[in-house]
């Protein structure tokens, strides 16, 4: 329960951070990061009934300070709903669990990332995505607007930016890592695929887009590590040979306005592409020449900025797609030709900034199958979207950011999470 309050007096501090010394973000940046330390530090502090006239209290003084009213509600944190946030996503009524029975509590207890490991603030602009190695949580790789990408070992005593890639020369939109974690593949506005040594920091390759357009996404083949797949802004889908840097033979399909997001399923038979029109499109790639050929194709309501894939106990893969039409979808995959047939709709603040979304990796031994997303009301919900309470499905929600939360990874054992938003802030927590 203490852990709760303490992620509400961050958030709080979060929140006012964007009217504090307007002129000096250093300052910022230093402010919250030193309050997120004697969090910490104080964290064995269990008076309850002190800490809620604490956040009272403060909450008041600020309001008062930045002449701003902020309008949370935090006298009783297990009875009553947050009122700050615009999002449509009902919002359960404690984010932590409540004195029930245990098997009612699992799913809360196993999410409960209310904890901030550290803070990153190298970029200058946006970072639009965050990505952890493959296996490894101390490898953490963000893309930014400012047209650098950084890899920060999260790990370390303290956490630090391990080097800053620059190579691009417009905003950054995606990256990947190879299998091995070895190569790093990033795509930009400026039409660039560039891949990297991860291990030496150096660029290996420089590959312009095939049609001169801007690249909005990339991803590895999972299979072969050898064959690159991008979309670019003129609805192109395209199939890259990393190491030839050329683009094979009927290894590119025209999709249609501009494809923002790619998902593939593990064997790298399979994937799906999706576009800002809302149409996502499943391909097969075919043998080691890289050829595609379209197979189904299925329609949402806004631009799509997301798509992620998970085998869900092998029983019943399925696809995350994140839309601009305020909804978070969860779609099975019905055949082996990539059929989406849609399970359950959740509402979200997504309109106008690209959002991301992800499965929660560890899944099997669970009651309940969790996601996280981002959303444009600088919050990151946990969504159960297994269970029957349709109406109330957010098992936990963080407060951190001030700005839309752009970007969200876990890492493989789910000890930490990545938060990435519109200000060019990365949040790292970690699980209670």
């Amino acid at each position: 329960m203490a852990a709760a309050f303490q992620q509400q007096i961050f958030a709080l501090d979060a929140r006012f951070n964007a009217y504090r010394a307007p002129g000096n973000p250093n300052f910022k940046t230093l402010y919250i990061r030193r309050r997120s330390q004697l969090l910490r530090e104080n964290s064995k502090f269990k008076d309850i009934e002190t800490i809620k006239k604490y956040i009272n209290i403060r909450s008041q003084l600020l309001q008062r300070r930045y002449g701003v009213q902020d309008n949370i509600s935090i006298s009783s944190a297990s009875s009553r709903q947050r009122s700050n946030s615009r999002a449509s996503l009902p919002v359960d009524e404690s984010i932590t669990i409540n004195a029930k029975k245990k098997n009612d509590m699992t799913i809360s207890e196993n999410y409960a990332f209310s904890g901030v490991h550290h803070i990153f603030d190298q970029h200058t602009d946006q970072v639009s995505m965050v990505k952890f190695a493959n296996n490894d949580r101390s490898k953490l790789c963000c893309v930014s607007h400012d047209g650098t990408v950084s890899v920060c070992d999260v790990t370390a005593t303290p956490p630090r930016v391990s080097f800053v890639l620059r190579g691009h020369t417009k905003p950054v939109t995606g990256c990947d890592w190879s299998a091995s974690n070895e190569v790093l593949v990033t795509c930009a506005l400026d039409g660039l695929l560039l891949v990297w040594d991860a291990c030496g920091a150096r660029r290996l390759r420089a590959v312009p887009d095939q049609l001169a357009a801007p690249l909005l996404c990339c991803a590895f083949q999972p299979a072969n590590n050898n064959m690159l797949i991008a979309g670019n802004a003129r609805g192109m889908v395209e199939v890259l040979n990393v190491s030839t840097g050329i683009y094979p033979r009927g290894g590119s399909s025209i999709l249609g306005g501009r494809v923002t997001a790619i998902a593939c399923e593990s064997s790298g038979r399979m994937f799906w592409a999706a576009n800002d029109k809302g149409v996502i499109v499943s391909f097969r790639m075919s043998g080691a020449g890289g050829a595609l050929s379209k197979l189904r194709r299925c329609c949402v309501g806004g631009a799509v900025s997301s798509l992620a894939w998970s085998p869900w106990l092998a029983r019943h893969p399925a696809l995350l797609v994140s839309a601009a039409d305020d909804s978070l979808y969860l779609f099975r995959v019905a055949d082996r030709e990539g059929l989406l047939s849609l399970k359950k709709r959740f509402s979200t603040q997504h309109r106008s900034f690209a959002v991301r979304s992800s499965f929660c990796p560890l899944m099997s031994f669970r009651r309940g199958v969790c996601v996280v997303s981002g959303g444009e009301d600088a919050c990151v919900y946990f969504l159960d979207i297994e269970g029957e309470a349709r109406h109330h499905p957010v098992v936990n929600k963080l407060q951190g950011h001030a700005s839309p939360v752009l970007g969200v990874s876990f890492s493989y054992d789910e000890s930490l999470l990545a938060t990435s938003d519109a200000a060019g802030l990365v949040i790292i927590w970690r699980r209670s």
